[in-house]
């Protein structure tokens, strides 16, 4: 008799309503293996990060089951679970004059020496910086070495590449993909940037309006919309390679998602004169509503 393999990441029937009432994910249903990176497609506002937020329990989800290599990520605290997101970056803790070997050995850096100097060679973070005189790039590459020293078993990123260099986020991504083959863990990786990534993710999923409407490995969808649109007058794959190509199925993915939103104009504008002075003072009836209306279409 085998054991049984337990699945990193398994969503069941997940639905999740902010406190304003908003629907920002329904019937979410997915099952991703270990040793999977799968990059999460989407629009801005497709529910991507409130998607991440609950994965790594910082959002509890009152509808549906979430299990984190067999356990609830909010109830239970699942050890080994790290969510990288962009608010980090304009937390004012991290932009006052400290050195960074502070911030390494406050996530216990000495703890991790042989991982942490290797994160430190792949980000290129000079050991010299203050974290107030130092780019946006730069405090983003000190924040995925303190996020990424200690080992972890699922990794949960938003958009946090978008202020590196090319030449080190290759390298970032050369240094996860490795992870994942030689280590039992999976990632899951939202991004707008989809340049070198053609080779490095084993699962695709689309997120449109708080529903995963495509989920599936990489080959799979990939010669699936090569099928689609190889006889294309506007888009022919043979054109293309494969870091185009996947270019080419996320803007199908986001044009697709517009037509069905439709336009912003088919929705009755909100304005000014609308709000009274109430909500203008402290109300957000008005604005509820509005948006309520927005993500209802």
């Amino acid at each position: 008799m085998t054991d049984q393999v337990i699945p990193a990441i398994e969503v069941d029937n997940l639905t999740y309503v902010f406190p304003n009432s908003v629907v920002g994910l329904h019937d979410i249903n997915l099952t991703l293996p270990q040793h999977s990176r799968t990059l999460l497609l989407g629009a801005n506002g497709a529910g991507k990060s409130t998607l991440l937020r609950i994965l790594a329990g910082k959002t509890l989800a009152k509808r549906g089951t979430i299990r984190i290599n067999g356990a609830d990520p909010f109830r239970s605290g699942v050890p080994g679970v790290t969510y990288l997101g962009t608010e980090w970056a304009g937390n004012p803790i991290v932009r006052h004059d400290m050195p960074v070997p502070v911030l390494l050995s406050s996530v216990g850096g000495d703890m991790f020496p042989d991982r942490r100097d290797e994160l430190i060679d792949i980000l290129d973070v000079d050991l010299g910086w203050h974290m107030h005189a130092v780019s946006d790039g730069e405090r983003r590459r000190v924040q995925l070495v303190m996020g990424l020293l200690r080992p972890w078993t699922t990794l949960l990123l938003d958009e946090v590449t978008v202020d590196l260099d090319v030449l080190v986020r290759a390298r970032l991504l050369d240094f996860l993909q490795r992870e994942t083959v030689t280590r039992e863990c999976a990632i899951v990786y939202a991004t707008h940037i989809f340049d070198g990534l053609a080779e490095w993710p084993s699962h695709i999923a689309h997120i449109h309006m708080g529903h995963v409407i495509d989920i599936g490995n990489t080959a799979d969808i990939m010669a699936a919309f090569a099928g689609t649109a190889g006889g294309n007058s506007v888009v022919s794959l043979q054109f293309y390679n494969r870091n185009s190509a996947l270019l080419m199925l996320a803007l199908k993915w986001l044009k697709d998602d517009l037509a069905d939103r439709g336009k912003r104009a088919d929705v009755k504008k909100l304005k000014w004169e609308d709000i009274s002075q109430d909500e203008k003072t402290g109300g957000l009836t008005a604005f509820e509503a509005y948006f309520k209306a927005s993500r209802a279409r």
